[in-house]
């Protein structure tokens, strides 16, 4: 198919969102940017946060590694649901009750500044990292089927697309991003199911049968029973409850959205509706991956992981089906960076340089506009990075970067809720730097300390668990109340800090 097309319908699907953010950012305010002005309907929260969630990581690296560990993703998903039921009934109501903007803040009245700063360094940290790794594999594949063939070099397409998402997020922040992520999560979505019923129809095979063809392939394991192995169920499941608390509980983009939703209950609804929708999704992908590796052969393709679903795609489908590959390829790319760039934004201008009540609105906004283009910036050089360390199955990449990223914030969220003692606060940054530098030690000894025994995944909990012993270490009990004195539950701790 013609690249210049391609090109141009790239272009319509972009004026589009355009014209959802200009219909969307009209007379916005700071606060529009940042939550919303907490009018956001909980069902566009949940449907849209679908996209951001599974990004173009999932699109593409989820089915591409079907052919090395069949459906044993489908263990970690099984994690994220217990894990959202977690964040929807222990994390929302903390957050609701203290009317935060900033999940952040939570820290800081809880542990101190230090911590508060450190937990949202480490967000930011963990955010670009994440966010920029899932915009280079999109770009890359845009890159191959598309802007190679016209000449386009990858810094160019890179800087290109960058602005495409500031444009639509400079003023509207979240109030736009709950509408586009809507669009895109319906675009996304609509591309995996005829993919799906294309594939399903080249093979001649029912929705049964090819799960017979899979079965007898190898391809649709689910659980691993091997204890030493990464992939043994325990550790899969432990990992995905650990990783939705994480990355999803304790990630201001996450929550950013969900704190946009006027009601609490509302909210929770969202929570819990986006843990049943990406259940059915991700087993959809995985699907997905099943046929293309069944198809494969057939059409004499032979490569796999990340270039596998793009190769089927470009190299024996149809013209319309590469389309709407492009099409869902997109939307899943832009929720992810999007997200990622304004609630970067949002962390930085709230919790790092601090609310400041000498600047008008006006002023603010300069200075929440600054900081924006920086992200920008700073995400194509990120981007740059990433090519130049090319790596084959970046879903790999991903997990491993949150693993020691998201471990010091599960340890500090952690320790003040579980806890009711107080750190010595100047401290908590090099508790939280420690944490994973042991891990990183762990993980390069494996075999020496643990013989055939394989950490996997489960380095963000020993990570978070590190931090938490460390907030211990550097903490003294509260002080003791008047003999005979009631003693409050953690429940009301927390009220008290509201």
């Amino acid at each position: 198919m013609s690249p210049v097309l391609l090109f141009f319908i790239v272009l319509a699907y972009f004026a589009l969102l355009l014209g959802v953010a200009w219909r969307t950012s009209r007379n916005s305010t700071n606060d529009t940017f940042f939550i919303g002005n907490k009018s956001s309907n909980w069902m566009l929260v949940a449907f849209g946060m679908v996209g951001t969630s599974l990004s173009g990581i999932t699109f593409i690296s989820v089915p591409g590694a079907v052919g090395a560990t069949a459906f044993s993703y489908l263990q970690i998903t099984l994690g994220y649901v217990i894990g959202y039921v977690v964040v929807a009934l222990v994390l929302l109501p903390l957050y609701y009750r203290l009317n935060l903007t900033s999940i952040y803040r939570y820290l800081d009245q809880r542990l101190g500044r230090r911590a508060y700063q450190t937990g949202a360094s480490f967000f930011i940290l963990s955010r670009t990292l994440g966010a920029t790794a899932r915009l280079y594999l999109v770009i890359r594949i845009l890159q191959d089927v598309i802007l190679d063939r016209l000449g386009v070099p990858f810094w160019l397409s890179a800087l290109v697309i960058l602005l495409m998402i500031v444009l639509y997020t400079y003023e509207g922040g979240v109030k736009t991003i709950v509408w586009t992520d809507t669009l895109q999560t319906t675009c996304m979505l609509l591309g995996l199911l005829i993919c799906v019923a294309v594939l399903l129809n080249r093979l001649g095979l029912s929705f049964s049968g090819s799960l017979v063809q899979m079965q007898q392939h190898g391809l649709s394991t689910i659980f691993s029973s091997d204890i030493d192995s990464k992939n043994f169920f325990a550790k899969q499941i432990l990992a995905g409850i650990v990783i939705t608390i994480a990355m999803t509980g304790m990630d201001q983009e996450m929550m950013q959205k969900n704190i946009s939703v006027k009601t609490l209950g509302n909210s929770q609804k969202n929570m819990l509706s986006l843990a049943l929708i990406l259940l059915v999704v991700i087993s959809l992908f995985l699907f997905l991956g099943g046929l293309l590796y069944l198809y494969a052969p057939l059409a004499g393709i032979e490569v796999s992981g990340d270039k596998l679903f793009p190769a089927v795609v470009f190299g024996t489908l149809p013209a319309i089906v590469q389309i709407i590959f492009v099409i869902a390829l997109i939307s899943a790319l832009f929720p992810s960076a999007d997200g990622a760039i304004t609630a970067l934004t949002s962390t930085f201008c709230i919790d790092i340089l601090g609310r400041r009540p000498q600047h008008d609105e006006a002023a603010q906004k300069r200075i929440r506009h600054r900081v924006h283009l920086s992200f920008a910036a700073l995400f194509l050089l990120l981007t740059m990075v990433f090519k130049w360390a090319d790596n084959p199955s970046m879903i790999g990449v991903i997990l491993k970067l949150a693993a020691y990223t998201y471990g010091p914030l599960l340890g500090l969220f952690a320790f003040g809720i579980a806890s009711r003692r107080q750190v010595r606060d100047t401290l908590v940054p090099l508790v939280a730097l420690a944490a994973p530098l042991l891990c990183w030690l762990i993980d390069s000894n494996q075999a020496r300390l643990f013989g055939h025994y394989q950490v996997g995944l489960e380095l963000l909990l020993i990570n978070g668990m590190l931090t938490f012993a460390g907030l211990w270490l550097i903490s003294t009990a509260p002080a003791l109340e008047a003999p005979g004195a009631p003693q409050p539950s953690p429940s009301t701790h927390l009220e008290h800090l509201s």
